[in-house]
């Protein structure tokens, strides 16, 4: 067996036992997006909506859906709470996640645009609690 195809082997040994953690670790009743959603919506705050979304993630196109529910978690009454300023803020840091990789190919960049943009609504619910 030749190196390369030795280290292929190990490699995709490696992501299947990943993706089968990942999965154990869900608190969703199975790993369907409906269920998955309605567990994010389930969850009792923002931190524990977050916590969700990284037990359920795919790393892949899937989790915009996941984010934006967590989005609409944290928001809650967020920006009821923010000034006119703060809500500027807001939303720069979120096109701000838009951007970064906007130019990248692959599902795995959309992922990470989502991620982004839920740690960012995770972050100004913290700062508004304050």
């Amino acid at each position: 067996m030749s190196l390369k195809l030795r280290v292929a082997s190990v490699a995709l040994l490696m992501s299947l036992s990943t993706a089968a953690a990942v999965a154990a670790d869900c608190p969703a009743k199975s790993t369907q997006m409906d269920d998955i959603v309605a567990a994010i919506n389930a969850a009792p705050g923002c931190d524990a909506a977050m916590t969700v979304f990284g037990a359920c993630e795919s790393g892949a196109s899937g989790d915009v859906q996941l984010g934006t529910a967590v989005e609409k978690k944290c928001e809650g009454d967020l920006l009821s709470r923010l000034t006119t300023p703060q809500k500027h803020a807001y939303q720069r840091d979120m096109d701000v996640c838009d951007r970064k990789y906007r130019n990248k190919s692959g599902t795995m960049y959309l992922s990470a645009t989502a991620f982004c943009r839920a740690q960012i609504a995770q972050r100004y619910a913290h700062k508004t609690r304050k």
